[in-house]
């Protein structure tokens, strides 16, 4: 089967797991024990990692924390910065009580906004456009001081649009509002650096970024300092706000992953943007039966999400025999319902219901692809009208 759901979960790259091999077993061990010398030993691994990972978003080691992933990373962001303003009520700012989010991101950020009303905030969902980037308009009229955080994505799982974070975290700072960035999507596949960003929380996660799962990372912002409040309750670990023991393999294999990230980016995008356009060129030749959505200049090269307008699901999904691809939403499942985030930017749902996301990654060969474009081009995706 050719794979080409990378945007849910890319393969470990090799690389990656020969860092992490020897500590499964050989150089096993706790990197909080630090009375002796195997524990200071690895807990200046779990160092290195937190280096490595702030190398490849520009930021000081000690801004890293270590999460299980990106959804931990988002809850912590969101959620823990709710928690300190509701803490610290009556001090000043505490009267920013409103939280700023789009209608397409991740269901872990939307739903982390939302379980804040039981502790006064108010959620604003705001829309985006046709082309799936955010409906400017609407955010600066949503803009005010009562806002204390504005949460979106970097990069759209579903679509591959790349939101332009640095002009939204700008207009955010106008007003005194905190900014975070669900950047689990970005990593390896657009730059990311934190100052230039201008943001205060930026989440990451290994297993997008061809690093294992089960492990991702927090930015959290020193100079001026953002205020969490931590959700777990435990030991002092990650400047305690994230308790609990490291697992030591994975973090070193996430930051292996964002070491190669940093250094492999402009060349996977390159070397995938070319397949890219030879896709386009396929699709827009036979407009009539398929559309991709969201906008076409704004987009990661590894992605491509397709509407097939002249067959239903389970044409489609014939029509794809043989690869790993993937919707919004559960295609196999008798009823499926359209994905939010294409509905969201006006997809009509019987459209959304038909719509694929092909997500092509650094062990993405050309003869997948060739296969990719023959599908494309195939009478197989006219339905009974060509």
């Amino acid at each position: 089967m050719i794979y080409l759901d990378n945007q849910a979960s890319s393969p470990c790259d090799p690389r990656v797991l020969d860092a992490m091999a020897p500590y499964w077993q050989r150089l096993y061990g706790n990197p909080h024990s630090i009375e002796h010398g195997r524990g200071l030993m690895l807990a200046g691994k779990v160092e290195e990692a937190r280096g490595q990972v702030a190398g490849a978003i520009g930021a000081d080691p000690r801004e890293i924390i270590f999460t299980s992933g990106a959804t931990e990373a988002n809850n912590l962001a969101i959620k823990g910065a709710a928690l300190f303003a509701h803490k610290h009520s009556g001090k000043a700012g505490a009267e920013r009580r409103k939280i700023l989010t789009f209608a397409t991101e991740h269901k872990c950020v939307l739903q982390s906004a939302k379980a804040m009303s039981d502790f006064g905030f108010e959620t604003i969902v705001l829309p985006v456009g046709h082309d799936g980037l955010a409906d400017w308009d609407a955010y600066q009229a949503a803009l005010d001081e009562q806002v204390l955080l504005v949460s979106t994505m970097a990069v759209n799982n579903e679509t591959g649009v790349i939101q332009p974070i640095a002009r939204l975290a700008e207009a955010a700072k106008a007003v005194g509002a905190k900014f975070h960035c669900d950047a689990a999507q970005a990593l390896g596949k657009i730059p990311l650096d934190v100052g230039t960003l201008g943001v205060d929380l930026l989440s990451l996660s290994g297993h997008k970024a061809y690093g294992p799962m089960g492990i991702g990372a927090l930015y959290v912002r020193r100079r001026p300092r953002m205020r969490l409040e931590p959700l777990f309750s435990g030991g002092g670990q990650e400047r305690e706000l994230r308790a609990g023991t490291l697992p030591l393999p994975l973090v070193v294999g996430l930051g292996k992953a964002a070491e190669l990230a940093a250094q492999e980016q402009a060349q996977d995008a390159a070397r995938l943007g070319v397949w890219q356009r030879a896709c386009l060129e396929v699709i827009t030749r036979r407009g009539n039966l398929m559309r991709v959505n969201g906008s076409l200049e704004q987009r990661i090269a590894h992605n491509l999400n397709i509407s097939f307008l002249k067959l239903d699901r389970e044409a489609m999904l014939r029509a794809w025999t043989g690869f790993a691809v993937s919707s919004g939403s559960a295609c196999s499942a008798a009823d499926v319902e359209p994905s939010y985030v294409l509905t969201s930017m006006g997809v009509d749902p019987s459209e959304a219901q038909c719509s694929l996301r092909l997500s092509f990654g650094r062990q993405t060969r050309d003869e997948d692809i060739k296969q990719v474009l023959a599908v494309l081009d195939s009478p197989s995706l006219a339905g009974s009208s060509e």
